[in-house]
This record gives C-alpha cells, sequence and structure tokens, in this order.
C-alpha cells in the first residue's frame, strides 16, 4: 500500500537561527541528519596509532565531540556482564581529549534498545537523549572548582503520549527545530519549541530498531515491516507521505537486532536528500533498494552483497551517489541486544563490504571485499577512506570473535586495504558493531566492549 504517492511534502521555512546541532559530522550517531556515516574530517590513515585507552566500564555505543572539543559518549554498563545478559544500565560519559580518561558521567534510566544509543549533540554541546522515564534529557557538562560535572540541564516529559510498556529508540531534530522521536512499538512524535508533543501510531506490530533519518522536507522511518517517509507541517501531527512495505524475511538472522531490516534509512543523491536507500532481510540475498524520497517511487533493485555474508545491521555509507554496505552477517552481540530467535541460530562472521553506484538507470556494483568489519565505520570525504574497526580473514567453522583487533582503512573508490594496525584483543576489547566518530584533529574515538580508544597520527 502507498500513501499519498507522488505528494511532496509541504516545504518547510527557512532553517532557524540557533543551532540545532553541534560541529557538523560529530554530534550525531550517523554522522549527520541523513545518516551517511560520513563526515569532512579526515581520520587517522596510513600513519594511525593507538595514542589513549580507557575502561569507561562499559560500552559506548555513540561519541559525539563538541565545539568544545570534550568527547562525550553514550555508554551502557552492564551489571552481571555483556556475554551473561547482564542487566544494562545507560549513563553519560564525558572523556579527556588528551588521555581519553573518563573525567564525570551521569547515569540515565534504563530505556529502549540498550538503554538508548540514538541521540544527538545539540548547539550548545548538551548530549539529548531519552531514558527510561520517557523524557527527552539536555545533558550537559561544565567544569567547576571540584573537578568536571555531567549533570541534566533540562527535561520534557512524554510519558503521557507514549503508552506504558513502550519506550523511545531514536530521536533527532528537523530544520523546523523540533524534535522527532519514535518507539519501540510505533509512536513517532514531534516536539516543537514550545514543548508541545504531537504523535501519530504506526499500524499494529510494526515495530522500531532504529534510528530516524531526516531531510530537508521529510523524516524516513523504518519499522520491521515498511519504510516511510514522513512529515509534520508547522502545528500539525506527523503523518506518512508514503508507506513501502519490504521483504521482512522468515526470522531474525545471526548478526541482526530485530527480525526486520537492520538498517538505519540514509538519503542520499539529487539535491543531497532525494533517494532513500534501505537492506531488507529477504531470506538468501537480501536485496538494495533505493526509492524517491518524495513519492517511494523504486529508483532500483539488486542484491545487496555478491559474495559477502547475506544480511547487515548498518547503516549504508554515503558518498555522492556511491553506497557502502558492511555485512554483519553471523556476528555475534550479547543476548540482551538482541529481540527473538534467529534462523540459522549461529552462523559464522563471514564479514565484506561491498559499494554499489546509483543513477536513474540502475544500481552497478563497483567493488567488493572481505574485509570483516566489526565496527560501524566512518567514510572521510577529506581522504577518501573508510575507517573503523575489524578482523583478520574469515576461518571456516570459527563462531566466536577472538584474535587480533585492527584499526583497518580502506581506499573509497577501490575497496582495498590500504592500513591494518593492531589497536586490541578480542574478546577483551570486541568492538560490539560500535560506531566510531572521526573528530576535526583527524583522531578515531572508538569504544569496545570494554574501552575506549583514541587512535590517531
Amino acid at each position: 500500500m502507498v500513501l499519498g504517492a507522488g505528494r511532496a511534502a509541504a516545504a518547510p521555512p527557512p532553517d532557524p537561527g540557533p543551532p540545532i546541532l553541534g560541529p557538523a559530522g560529530t554530534s550525531l550517531m550517523h554522522g549527520d541528519l541523513a545518516s551517511t556515516d560520513s563526515t569532512g574530517n579526515p581520520g587517522p590513515g596510513r600513519g594511525a596509532r593507538l595514542l589513549a585507552s580507557s575502561s569507561p566500564g562499559g560500552a559506548c555505543a555513540a561519541t559525539f565531540v563538541g565545539g568544545d572539543a570534550m568527547p562525550v559518549s553514550l555508554c551502557t554498563r552492564y551489571l552481571g556482564g555483556p556475554s551473561a545478559g547482564g542487566y544494562a544500565v545507560p549513563s553519560v560519559v564525558l572523556f579527556d581529549p588528551a588521555t581519553a580518561a573518563p573525567l564525570a558521567d551521569v547515569e540515565l534510566r534504563k530505556g529502549g534498545l540498550l538503554g538508548g544509543v540514538y541521540g544527538y549533540l545539540d548547539g550548545r554541546d548538551r548530549v539529548v537523549v531519552a531514558d527510561g522515564s520517557n523524557a527527552i534529557l539536555f545533558v550537559a557538562h561544565r567544569r567547576t572548582a571540584a573537578g568536571w560535572r555531567v549533570f541534566v540541564d533540562d527535561r520534557i516529559d512524554l510519558s503521557r503520549s507514549i503508552p506504558a510498556g513502550d519506550a523511545v529508540t531514536g530521536l533527532a531534530p528537523d530544520r523546523l527545530g523540533r524534535i522527532w522521536f519514535a518507539t519501540t512499538h510505533g509512536v513517532i512524535g514531534t516536539v516543537d519549541a514550545a514543548r508541545q508533543v504531537r504523535t501519530v501510531h504506526l499500524p499494529a506490530g510494526e515495530e522500531l530498531g532504529n534510528g530516524l533519518s531526516v531531510r530537508r522536507n521529510g523524516v524516513s522511518v523504518l519499522t520491521t515491516h515498511a519504510l516511510y517517509e514522513m512529515w509534520a507541517d508547522p502545528g500539525g501531527a506527523p503523518h506518512p507521505v508514503w508507506r513501502q512495505p519490504y521483504d521482512r524475511g522468515p526470522a531474525r538472522k545471526p548478526g541482526q537486532l530485530t527480525w526486520g531490516s537492520g538498517t538505519t534509512p540514509t538519503y542520499f543523491g539529487p539535491g543531497g536528500d532525494g533517494w532513500v536507500a534501505i537492506v531488507d532481510n529477504e531470506a538468501d540475498r537480501p536485496a538494495l533498494i533505493v526509492r524517491a524520497a518524495d513519492s517511494g517511487r523504486l529508483i532500483c533493485r539488486m542484491p545487496a552483497f555478491a559474495a559477502s555474508g547475506p544480511g547487515t545491521e548498518n547503516s549504508p555509507i554515503v558518498w555522492g551517489d556511491s553506497l557502502v554496505i558492511p555485512s554483519t552477517y553471523g556476528y555475534q552481540y550479547p543476548p540482551m541486544a538482541v529481540t527473538g530467535p534467529s534462523i540459522p541460530a549461529t552462523a559464522g562472521f563471514v564479514g565484506g563490504s561491498t559499494r554499489i553506484d546509483v543513477s536513474t538507470q540502475g544500481c552497478h556494483r563497483v567493488w567488493e571485499n572481505g574485509d570483516r568489519l566489526a565496527s560501524l565505520p566512518k567514510l572521510s570525504r577529506a581522504d577518501g577512506l573508510i575507517h573503523g574497526l575489524g578482523y583478520g580473514p574469515y576461518v571456516p567453522g570459527a563462531i566466536q570473535q577472538t584474535g587480533p583487533v585492527d584499526y583497518v582503512a580502506t581506499d573509497f573508490a577501490t575497496g582495498r586495504r590500504v592500513v591494518t594496525r593492531q589497536v586490541g584483543t578480542a574478546p577483551v576489547d570486541e568492538p560490539l558493531e560500535l560506531t566510531g566518530t572521526i573528530a576535526a584533529d583527524g583522531s578515531l574515538w572508538q569504544a569496545t566492549v570494554g574501552q575506549m580508544l583514541k587512535i590517531g597520527r
């Protein structure tokens, strides 16, 4: 079913004056509002080395670097240990930019999706995130006479707009200055400057396990059943512009968190956001699907992988009209992170990444490699390299991720590995498919299951 196909959403007024986000490239988990997982900052590259590391006491799913150059992360601490399925406690942690040592933190109430991994850094260097009380928190940091302090600076209550038992999984701002949020069980909402909350409920049974992507006059929402383009006119509630179902497969695959697509939608193409891309969950050969953002019209569809593992939990990476898709098939997440059984129950982490170029004539595979990336990598448009953490070649029959953990840099143009530097050893330094951030000074801030690494030159 298509809702309002071909009907473009109303154009928003000019951008508001005050910044809604912190520095470009370091204020969102997926790099920018379009979720391109790219940055204009150069990465460590050929001179890469481990500059510093620390043990923050948990896994940090997203790290932001503000205008003050202070790294701050959304972290999940485990009571009982992640491998044992221990209880997850979310927190916001501030790090020393030179030593990577934790300086201060504040504990949050547990919410959805590992305690809340999707948030952003606003123009005042505050982490904006939802907690388990279904409130949007603005978490600031400040240096005092007694040392650094992390604290909740402001709070917006959403509890009366969200049913009991539901929780916010992701949130992002739009260019009108509103905050969009999505819950596990399909509530999509906005909060305007006057703190007015407006919501819409998607069909029962459709759940969300990924973040929201935002363009000039639309928001892309991917549920466990369908891809939506949504918008809300000023003063109005969110509404679907169009809906397109996708093949969600027979069950969750090993290496994915939920049953359905594991990708956060990615805007790219004409005008920078004329197309939207996802990877579905077809049983044997998941497909890359690219649609027109305004209408939902199919631009192209092709197998996402030729030789890599048949599935991904990672959002497509974008540069221009090109997509890079890493495979996570077979990756072993902690039991507490996944929802429902997988088919098959286990699989080897084969890995592999592929580049696919898109045009109005269709999709074309440019290269595919065997990189076993164990983090959600970042593409630098400044140096043309894809930066992340990974493992060596796949050993047939191997299930557990063990051995050296390497910083790897891959040439976007050719898919060839140009840098391999060991920075840890699994399972102690398991990257857990966590997201790295490349700061303005060229350093990669990358968390593992128990450490925060600063990799630079």
